[in-house]
């Protein structure tokens, strides 16, 4: 039994920054890629951005230069720096893991409002 818990949403203004944390725990063997996600309301759940285990990146278009993943091995943890966000960035957002199995934790919200 894996487990992944989401910190750091929350409301921010416009042009804002937040940084999101997930921290795995439990029956973790390996882990390949751990990643975030999003959904906003009325939309499919899409990649944000993902980290493979030897350290490679892959981000969305509309978060690049904007948001950044890093990874601490050692604490299981992930994590994504968003800086200069924008309304279109509001969504609940997910954490995934790949390894040993497709795990996502429970979603934290991130509001971008003036």
């Amino acid at each position: 039994q894996v487990q992944l818990v989401e910190s750091g949403g929350g409301l921010v203004q416009p042009g804002g920054s937040l940084r999101l944390s997930c921290a795995a725990s439990g029956s973790i063997f390996r882990i390949f890629v751990m990643g975030w996600y999003r959904q906003a309301p009325g939309k499919q759940r899409e990649l944000v951005a993902q980290i493979a285990s030897g350290g490679s990146t892959n981000y969305a278009d509309s978060v690049k230069g904007r948001f950044t993943i890093s990874r601490d091995n050692a604490k299981n943890t992930v994590y994504l720096q968003m800086n200069s966000l924008k309304p279109e960035d509001t969504a609940v957002y997910y954490c995934r893991l790949l390894g040993g199995g497709d795990h996502w934790g429970q979603g934290t919200q991130v509001t971008v409002s003036s």
